[in-house]
Parts: structure tokens; sequence; C-alpha cells
């Protein structure tokens, strides 16, 4: 009966240990449930949450630990290991015009105090504040001018993390929490839009951010079903050669995800990579010679022609969807395509079904834009 007793207290002591210090013990927490996520997870306690990143890059490893504590309460006597980021967040200096655009989704563009690399950024509020001095400027994404964050003294940094980066520099001396924006390694779109449960809870308006990420997963299941219902089955091309080398997303990318549920053949979808394929031209036109779309994304001052495209690389008449004229470019210097995509994928997802399959007749694609003469 003694044996029993201890063990019945045991688990009891132990259910939330490994969100608590080594002696700090407490039962009062809720794990949040995420559907699609698999880089985070958030555990809410009674006066605090922890959120923890898994590093992407080391499994089983974490990449960073957050204790979000209410600015408007007390600070707890014992708080578990990790940086603590006291919310909602008044000021944040935001690298990427990914996570700018979410933030002003979420009704929290006010709370965007800085920014890095403005040349990138093609949101108009972001645009004007910068040019009213009521967002600064601070410098690259990859080396933040301390400076300038010295003088904002904002609540939080938002950078996003790379494998062998070495860490942030003299930001990370500051003593400012880098919330580090690991979203885009998640291996599903949804699971990556669904981080905006988490960027919510940072910027104090977590229903808002839940019921954006139901509506998006909303969005997204019903396409795919209705992509199911077609009577056409394409196959599809990605992106274009650069310099030596032509990068095509892997088969477990949040792309090759996307274009297995808009029902269309891929070549690299046995591929068992999460990132992108960096390939000889010739390996690429062995796979995809005989692909019936070719899509791509680049950056120009005006929409590129088939001629231009063929200029570029000779080679590329040796493809049936550039012969066919079944060729869509989406121009990422006047559209909003990394602004949008990322956190609402199913407006992708929609842009693929428009094109490989013009059966259910959605309309014209929003990003891709079928080449002209």
């Amino acid at each position: 009966m003694k044996k029993i007793l201890f063990l019945v207290i045991l688990t009891i002591l132990c259910s939330c240990k490994s969100h608590h210090k080594q002696g700090v013990a407490s039962n009062d927490c809720d794990t949040v449930a995420l559907k699609y996520a698999t880089h985070i997870s958030i555990v809410k306690h009674h006066d605090y949450t922890v959120v923890k990143l898994a590093d992407p890059w080391n499994t089983g490893k974490t990449l960073h630990t957050y204790v979000l504590v209410p600015a408007d309460k007390k600070l707890p006597a014992h708080l578990p290991n990790g940086a603590v980021v006291r919310t909602p967040l008044k000021k944040a200096v935001v690298a990427t015009s990914v996570h700018c655009s979410l933030v002003i989704d979420m009704g929290k563009g006010t709370s965007i105090g800085g920014v890095c690399e403005p040349q990138y950024i093609h949101i108009p509020y972001i645009l004007e504040q910068l040019k009213k001095g009521v967002v600064a400027d601070c410098g690259s994404g990859m080396a933040p001018t301390v400076e300038k964050i010295i003088d904002l003294q904002p609540d939080a940094i938002f950078l996003s993390p790379f494998q062998n980066s070495g860490g942030y520099g003299k930001v990370e001396e500051l003593k400012i929490p880098i919330i580090e924006t690991a979203d885009y390694m998640e291996t599903s779109a949804l699971g990556r839009a669904e981080w905006m449960r988490f960027y919510g809870m940072l910027f104090g308006c977590e229903e808002k951010a839940d019921s954006m990420f139901a509506e998006v997963e909303k969005g997204y299941q019903e396409l795919k079903e209705l992509a199911k219902t077609s009577t056409v089955r394409k196959s599809l091309m990605m992106d274009k050669q650069t310099g030596s080398v032509w990068y095509v997303p892997g088969g477990q990318s949040t792309i090759g995800g996307l274009i297995a549920d808009a029902g269309i053949d891929y070549p690299w979808q046995d591929d068992d990579h999460s990132g992108s394929l960096a390939l000889p031209f010739e390996s690429v036109l062995e796979k995809a010679e005989h692909a019936d779309i070719w899509l791509f994304r680049y950056n120009a001052p005006h929409d590129i022609t088939f001629q231009e495209l063929l200029s570029d690389n000779v080679g590329y008449k040796q493809f049936k969807a550039f012969n066919d004229r079944e060729v869509y470019g989406c121009n990422t210097a006047s559209s909003t395509f990394y602004e949008d995509t990322p956190f609402h994928p199913h407006l992708l997802l929609r842009d693929f079904i428009c094109i490989a399959h013009p059966d259910l007749q959605l309309g014209e694609p929003t990003f891709f834009i079928k080449l002209h003469e």
C-alpha cells in the first residue's frame, strides 16, 4: 500500500517536471495541442507559459526555451530555465518581411519598432512608417546594427536562425530576448503556419491568432479536397537555374507538400529532403524534361518574357513545358509572395490548383502569371 501511495505522489510531482527547474514541481499545467507544427511545444502554467523550440538541425536537442510572463504580473519567484519574455510585446525589432506581414495581419503593426533590410520589404504600412521615422532601419538581418537596437530598447528581437551561423554576435550581449523564427524549418505548410499561434501569444493576441490559423486550416483543407475531384492530372517542375546550380524543392519540403496536396505529380516527390536540392542543369533535365507545367520565382524590375528566359539559358527549350508555353513566373519584386504565402499557404495552394486543374474553374492565379512572348 505504501509503495502504491509513493508512486501516485511521484507521478503528480513529475507531471510537469520537464518544464521546471529541478526541485520545483507543479501539476498546474496545460499543454497546447498543436496539430501540424513539429518543432515547437507550448505548455501553459498558472503564472507563465513555457515555449520550447526544437533544434531542427540536431534531433533531440533544444534550440531555445522561452518563458512568457504577463507584463502586468509580478515575476514569479521560481521559474524554469529559459529566456524570460514579458508579454504582450509593445515594441519589437522584426527582421523579416514575412513576420512583419503576420504581425500586421494580427492587428499589432504598431508594435513593430524596427526592421532589417527594408529594401526587401514591400509592405506599404512598413514603408510608410520607415519614411516617417516611426519604424527604424536596423541594418542587416544577419548582423543588425547594435546602436540602433540600443536606441530603440525593444522588448524582443525576431531573427531567423541558420545552421552553423555561429550565433547573433553582439546582439546577444544586449540581454534582449531573441525570438528565433525557426518556423521555416517545418516540413509542412500548415506546420509552419501554425507557429502564428506562438507569435500571437507574444503580442497579446492569442485568440486572434488561433482564429486566423483556424481559417487558414479550413481554407487549405477545403482546397485539398477540391483538388481530388479534378479529372486532370499534370506534372510540374519548379524554379530555374541560378548560376551553375538549379535549386528545386525537396520532396518533403513545404513546397513539395503543397504540390502533392494540389494533386500534381512532381519529379522529386519521392525525395526525402525537407529543404532545397542543389542540382546541375543536366540532372533537372533528366527528371523534369517532360513536366507539363513550369513554375518559377524570380526578382526583376519587370515581368520576364519567353525570349528573356531563353536568353538566360538556351537549354530551357529542351523542356516540354517551355515548348508548350506552359510557363508561369512569380516576380517577387512586385508581388507579396514571400510576405503572404508562408502563413497563408492556402493562397499558394489555390495558385497551384488554378494552374494545374483548369477543369475546377477557380479563376486566375494570384502569384504566378503566365509568361508572354
